[in-house]
């Protein structure tokens, strides 16, 4: 049976703010036919991440900009339709970076992805989120870097995305109290009645200053940082000696156009540990993380939700979400039925 056509978003020009369908080229092309060692996927679930905004940008990052006139870069799972390559096999599910497209080739090399094991106990878009590689970034981040000993306070901003919201609930896992920043009175609650966060403090809220002097009265050992800018600046500001700060992100200047500046005083001053890290640093890890993020969601110690959006055509928008706290937990575009 011939595949239907594959369906592309390529760059076209580079955002100066918003996202927005207008800064790709909407293409349809036959689907790729495998060559020997390769693999054609249907993609199913697409990831949209805050990465994806950076990869659109020309700035310094952890890997080459996508290129105008490329596939939009981005992470999701598919299955293997036909295949080329002793390492898949037709109907095997996969995950890597599929890009924005209806079908893309995986390889055993440069564009090699991972078979995931039959019999999953989560659904595939859990396999993204909680327990793929945002749960990855939360747990790496936190344990490796954050270093939570039993007792301690630990803080995390954009507390119901994806990787915040995990953050919270491994730092209870460890013993700590666990204060999540998110926006609104839905996410707060959210997060203290659904996830057991200790407390919630409401960016949004006027006094959300004064909720987090009031949900930290011992000072913060752990700064989980997803936001930067003033949210990152007060919580610095009520940190511990020799505390420690995982830098995961700075979603708040993202959309920007000038480099993000702040208050680095407290770094000094309080001996604050901080380091930035990408999740790839922990490559060769990635086994024991998901291991047990999914034992911990299969005895429910750690809850999920993700934000499911319909259809690929809707990711250029969909991904402005993640920016305007329209998402709860993992942000994932359904491109195909399983």
């Amino acid at each position: 049976m011939t595949p239907a056509r594959n369906r592309q978003f390529r760059l076209k020009s580079r955002p100066q703010g918003r996202i927005s369908a207008d800064h790709f080229d909407f293409c349809q092309e036959a689907p790729p036919e495998p060559g020997e060692g390769q693999a054609r996927v249907r993609v199913l679930y697409l990831s949209l991440d805050p990465t994806n905004r950076i990869w659109m940008s020309d700035m310094d990052q952890y890997m080459p900009p996508v290129a105008i006139g490329e596939v939009m870069r981005g992470g999701g799972i598919g299955v293997v339709e036909a295949s080329r390559s002793s390492r898949y096999r037709e109907g095997d599910l996969v995950t890597g970076l599929t890009g924005w497209q209806d079908y893309c080739l995986a390889d055993e090399g440069e564009n090699a992805m991972s078979v995931l094991p039959e019999g999953l106990p989560v659904s595939l878009p859990t396999m993204l989120g909680a327990c793929g590689m945002t749960g990855i970034t939360a747990y790496f981040g936190l344990l490796d870097l954050g270093r939570p000993q039993a007792g301690e306070t630990v803080v995390v901003s954009a507390a119901a995305g994806a990787v915040g919201s995990v953050v919270g609930q491994i730092a209870k896992i460890q013993g700590c109290r666990a204060v999540g920043i998110a926006g609104g009175p839905d996410k707060c609650r959210y997060l203290v009645e659904e996830l057991g966060f200790d407390a919630a403090v409401d960016y949004k809220s006027a006094d959300w200053q004064e909720q987090l002097a009031a949900a930290t009265p011992d000072g913060i050992d752990v700064n989980f940082e997803n936001v930067g800018g003033e949210i990152m600046e007060a919580v610095m500001r009520r940190m511990n000696l020799f505390s420690r700060m995982p830098l995961c992100g700075m979603i708040s200047g993202y959309n920007q156009q000038e480099p993000m500046r702040g208050d680095f005083s407290p770094i000094l001053m309080r001996r604050i540990d901080v380091r930035g890290f990408i999740v790839m640093d922990f490559l060769d890890r990635y086994a024991e993380a998901a291991a047990q993020l999914a034992q911990w969601v299969m005895e429910g110690r750690i809850k999920h939700r993700e934000t499911i959006v319909e259809g690929l055509e809707q990711a250029p928008e969909a991904v402005n979400m993640l920016f305007d706290g329209g998402n709860v937990g993992k942000l994932v575009v359904k491109v195909s039925e399983a």
